[in-house]
C-alpha cells in the first residue's frame, strides 16, 4: 500500500469513485491517515472550525478552501465585488471607468442587489424608481432553486417584513438571509426558452491566482416558453432553469436532460449573430470569471492544502451580455443523462490530474504550476486584460 494516495469522500457519486479506483487509489475511513478528501461543504467546515483545531499535514488535500463561501454565497459574493469595485476606483485602475450614467464600463456584470434585511430601505427606494420592474429572490445559503419566488410589487415581500416602515425585516419563519437582484427580463432566448450557462472552474491557488476554465460546459434550458408576463411569475418552469426544478416539469426530456453542450451554444450563435460578436461573448464571459476571483482573492484563506472547482452560473440577455448570477461551491455531480455522466466523469480525471500531479502522494507545497499537457479540457485563463482588450469587451456588439 506504501505510495499509494489513500482517499475518503462523504459524497458517494459514481463520476468519484470511478475515477479513483481507475488510479489504482486506496479507499479508507476519515479516522485513518488520508491524503486527498473529496468534501462536501459541511465537513470543510469541520474541518477548519477553531474547536476542532485540526492540522493537515504536508500530503494532505482537500476540494474546498476554508472560506469559499465568500464566493459561494450570494450575498458575500456581491459584496466581495462591490468591495472590489471601490478599491479600484480609489485607486484611479480603469478597469472601475464609468459611462456619463456612472454605470461600470468592464465591472457591471452582476445584476443590481441587494441584502436582506440590512438592505431593506434601499431596496424600496431603489424599487420606486422603477416600479414596473421584476426582481427575483433568493435565500443566501440554498441552491437548486429553493426558496426562490419573483416579485414586482412590494406588496409581495411586505409579508416578509415584520414591519415595512423600518429596515427591521424577518422572513416568517427563521432570520435567513436572502439576497434580492434586479430579474434580468430579456434573456436571450433559443427555441422560445429561457437557459443559462453553468461552467466550471477550476482554482489551484488563490495568491498567486491560478485558474482553469473547463471547456465542457453546458447549458440548462427552461421546459416552459419564457414569457415576461406578470401572469407567470410564480410558474418556475418558465424562470429557473435549475434541473432539479425542470426535471419535474411535464416537456422535461429524459434522454438529453434539457440541455446543451457550450460548444453547440458557439456554433448556434455563431451561425445567428456572427463569429465575431461570439467570440466577444466568450471573451466577456471569461473576464467575469476572472474579475470574480480577483475579488475574493485579498479575503480568501489560500491555504495550500486547497483546490476548487466551482460550478459558474451565467445568463445572456438578447444583447449577448453575460450576468454572473451565482457561483456554487458543490457543483452537482450527479448524472441526469449518459452524456452528463460522461462529462462529470472527465471533468473529475481533468480535476485530478492538475490537483495531485501523476497520480503520486500529495506534496502540497509544489508549486501548482502543471504542463499544459495535463490540463485535458482545461484552459488556464489569462488575467491581465490590455485596455484594448477591455475596449473591445465594451465596444458595441
Amino acid at each position: 500500500m506504501a505510495g499509494k494516495v489513500k482517499w475518503v469522500t462523504d459524497i458517494e457519486k459514481s463520476v468519484l469513485i470511478n475515477n479513483f479506483e481507475k488510479r489504482g487509489w486506496v479507499q479508507v475511513t476519515e479516522n485513518e491517515d488520508w491524503n486527498f478528501y473529496w468534501m462536501s461543504v459541511q465537513t470543510i467546515r469541520n474541518v477548519f472550525s477553531v474547536e476542532t483545531g485540526y492540522r493537515l499535514s504536508d500530503d494532505q488535500i482537500v476540494n474546498h478552501f476554508p472560506n469559499h463561501y465568500e464566493l459561494t454565497r450570494k450575498d458575500l459574493m456581491v459584496k466581495n465585488i462591490k468591495r472590489y469595485r471601490k478599491e479600484l476606483e480609489k485607486e484611479g485602475s480603469p478597469l472601475a471607468e464609468k459611462d456619463e450614467n456612472g454605470k461600470y464600463l468592464y465591472l457591471d456584470f452582476v445584476p443590481v442587489t441587494y441584502m436582506l434585511p440590512a438592505d431593506y430601505n434601499l431596496f424600496v427606494e431603489e424599487f420606486r424608481k422603477s416600479p414596473s420592474s421584476t426582481w427575483i429572490m433568493k435565500p443566501c445559503g440554498k441552491a437548486q432553486g429553493k426558496g426562490i419566488f419573483l416579485i414586482n410589487k412590494l406588496s409581495q415581500i411586505k409579508k416578509w417584513s415584520r414591519d415595512s416602515k423600518t429596515s427591521s425585516f424577518v422572513t416568517q419563519s427563521t432570520k435567513e438571509a436572502y439576497v434580492i437582484s434586479l430579474y434580468i427580463n430579456n434573456p436571450l432566448l433559443i427555441g422560445g426558452r429561457k437557459f443559462d450557462l453553468r461552467l466550471y472552474v477550476l482554482v489551484s491557488t488563490y495568491r498567486p491566482l491560478r485558474c482553469y476554465m473547463y471547456k465542457l460546459g453546458f447549458c440548462r434550458f427552461c421546459t416552459v416558453k419564457y414569457t415576461p408576463s406578470t401572469s407567470e411569475l410564480d410558474n418556475m418552469f418558465v424562470h429557473l432553469t435549475n434541473v432539479a426544478i425542470q426535471k419535474h416539469g411535464e416537456d422535461y426530456n429524459h434522454i438529453h436532460g434539457g440541455k446543451w453542450t457550450v460548444n453547440n451554444l458557439r456554433l448556434y450563435l455563431e451561425s445567428t449573430r456572427g463569429k465575431e460578436v461570439t467570440g466577444k461573448l466568450f471573451d466577456e464571459i471569461h473576464w467575469i470569471i476572472v474579475q470574480s476571483l480577483k475579488a475574493v482573492a485579498p479575503v480568501m484563506n489560500n491555504d495550500k492544502h486547497c483546490f476548487e472547482c466551482y460550478g459558474y452560473d451565467i445568463i445572456i440577455d438578447d444583447k449577448l451580455k453575460p450576468w454572473l448570477i451565482e457561483v456554487n461551491a458543490s457543483p452537482s455531480l450527479t448524472s441526469s443523462t449518459a452524456n452528463d455522466r460522461i462529462l462529470k466523469y472527465n471533468l473529475i480525471n481533468d480535476t485530478l490530474n492538475i490537483a495531485v500531479p501523476n497520480g503520486e502522494i500529495p506534496d502540497c507545497k509544489w508549486n501548482k504550476s502543471p504542463p499544459k499537457e495535463v490540463l485535458g479540457n482545461y484552459e488556464i485563463l489569462p488575467q491581465f486584460a490590455t485596455r484594448s482588450t477591455m475596449q473591445r469587451l465594451c465596444s458595441a456588439a
